[in-house]
């Protein structure tokens, strides 16, 4: 028999077939969706409460003059301007920027020093790497009680072997020459870890062919590394010299845990300062303008880094 269906017709049920798996996936996928957002949904609005409110409400909070108990006034950009006259907070920028010079350096090349050491197979190196890892997530509060222990000008261990060996003792953590340098050690050794395993995970992607090369015609083992290991580490480089610089301007929890920004203020950084500004003199709104110059600070210096790398990198091509 002939189909006496009209082509119109026809061609209108193919459609119809056609689109109902369509729809059939688009309702899948929906509910697919919705399945995954009700589970990170929660997190999600607590991450986002926990964070991004904050920091509007400091933002609006930097414009405005506000003890904690008081109704706030409006005082448009005086705490930045104050900010500016402020000797005390010129201080604690001067003390962040000696920290950062004194431990970003130190933790790049010492995490690098230690990952080339640890790149390579000797009996027990699981137990080196795991030794090297445990002060990374050591507390700051043990950090601050070791370093107590170890410094302190009366009955710490360095001055005590000092004191056998007939060297003079030093003030430490008492003396404003040399409490921002035990504090560098402290970080270094607390944070050494971190570059370590960074530095391991980059030595172990160079390929190994480009080594064998190199060897091959003759190169020593510094000019391999020089020549051959070194490039390929660059961008390692500069994530790790970005992110420690990041810690080493957000310095706060080992100061507060050793000498509360003394002697003499010679420890009292960036966000020290603000905290001391709103914590302690309840200065709200002045502490949330020193936050939010840190963050313009932070966030320029990544950029400048990250774009700096990036010339240098389209230049090298």
């Amino acid at each position: 028999m002939a189909d006496t269906t009209p082509p119109a017709l026809s061609r209108r049920a193919a459609s119809l077939e056609v689109a109902r798996p369509r729809k059939a996936r688009r309702r899948q996928g929906l509910a697919a969706a919705l399945t995954g957002w009700g589970f990170v949904g929660p997190a999600t609005i607590i991450i986002l409460g926990l964070s991004v409110f904050p920091a509007i409400w400091a933002f609006v909070l930097s414009f405005q003059s506000w003890d904690g108990f008081s109704q706030a006034t409006w005082v448009g950009g005086q705490n930045y301007a104050d900010l500016v006259t402020d000797a005390e907070f010129g201080n604690a920028v001067v003390n962040t920027l000696g920290f950062t010079v004194l431990f970003v350096p130190a933790s790049v090349l010492l995490g690098l020093f230690l990952a080339v050491a640890l790149n390579r197979r000797i009996r027990g190196m699981a137990f080196y790497r795991t030794a090297i890892f445990v002060p990374f997530v050591a507390s700051a509060a043990s950090t601050g009680i070791l370093s107590t222990y170890l410094f302190s000008p009366q009955f710490g261990l360095v001055n005590n072997v000092l004191r056998v060996l007939g060297l003079p003792q030093q003030g430490w953590l008492d003396d404003p020459k040399q409490a921002m340098l035990v504090i560098a050690i402290m970080s270094l050794w607390g944070s050494a870890a971190f570059t370590t395993v960074i530095y391991l995970a980059a030595l172990q992607d160079v390929p190994a062919d480009l080594i064998e090369a190199a060897r091959i015609d003759g190169a020593n083992r510094w000019q391999t590394f020089w020549r051959i290991v070194w490039p390929q580490l660059a961008p390692v480089t500069v994530f790790v010299a970005i992110w420690q610089t990041i810690q080493a301007i957000q310095l706060f929890d080992l100061v507060y845990t050793t000498t509360r920004g003394g002697p003499l203020d010679a420890t009292k950084t960036i966000v020290y300062f603000l905290y001391d500004k709103a914590f302690h003199a309840l200065q709200f709104g002045y502490g949330s303008a020193a936050a939010y110059v840190l963050f313009a600070a932070t966030l320029l210096i990544t950029i400048g880094v990250v774009v700096f790398q990036r010339r240098r990198g389209s230049e090298a091509f």
